[in-house]
């Protein structure tokens, strides 16, 4: 590529660049954020288990609290934190009339801030994503928690939980990726087979 002129002025230009990992397994990054996420159930302790190997195995339509904790060493501005779903997940949103009763979570949402359980001013519940900011964050550690359905079942790649100051997007962390399973893994296999 080659980018030129002619003539008096200023150029002005954009590059943008689109890339994926080679490798979907993503370890932890901490550039002023550290982040970690855990699955657990809600209705029954069986849907939910954890492989030695790492993988998270949930019974398909369940009801699984998707905890993130993020850490911030000193104070931060127009913090972002963004959890993106795994496919098969869809996030219940407790705002809507329609989504049935969500059991509360016990576990606060912080340490030594604004004297409230809620850290975050705002927070978004997308289809593929669950987003929380806030405008300034003090150097602490921060809980943040929200429930999802396991609706599909397969296997699934759970990409990693970021945070990360807005407007200074060089100051980030992110956890690490995961992999997924919902339903058993005979069914899978047969659904596997189906589809060559």
């Amino acid at each position: 590529m080659l980018l030129q002129k002619e003539g008096s002025g200023r150029l002005y230009y954009r590059l943008g660049m689109q890339y994926a990992p080679s490798n979907l397994k993503l370890e932890p990054a901490d550039y002023g954020f550290k982040v970690e996420r855990t699955y657990e159930a809600v209705d029954n302790a069986d849907d939910v288990s954890r492989d030695s190997d790492g993988s998270w195995h949930i019974k398909e339509g369940s009801k699984v609290r998707v905890r993130l904790k993020m850490a911030a060493p000193a104070r931060r501005y127009f913090v972002a934190l963004v959890d993106h779903l795994p496919a098969g997940f869809e996030p219940l949103n407790p705002a809507l009339s329609t989504t049935a009763v969500i059991p509360k979570d016990t576990v606060g949402n912080a340490t030594g801030y604004r004297g409230t359980d809620q850290w975050f001013d705002h927070q978004n519940l997308r289809d593929e994503r669950v987003e929380a900011f806030s405008e300034l964050l003090w150097a602490g550690v921060y809980n943040y928690s929200y429930v999802a359905k396991a609706t599909t079942p397969g296997e699934f790649i759970a990409p990693p939980p970021k945070a990360e100051e807005m407007y200074h997007p060089e100051t980030f962390g992110r956890g690490a990726s995961e992999r997924v399973v919902v339903g058993n893994t005979a069914h899978i296999e047969r659904l596997k087979g189906l589809n060559p």
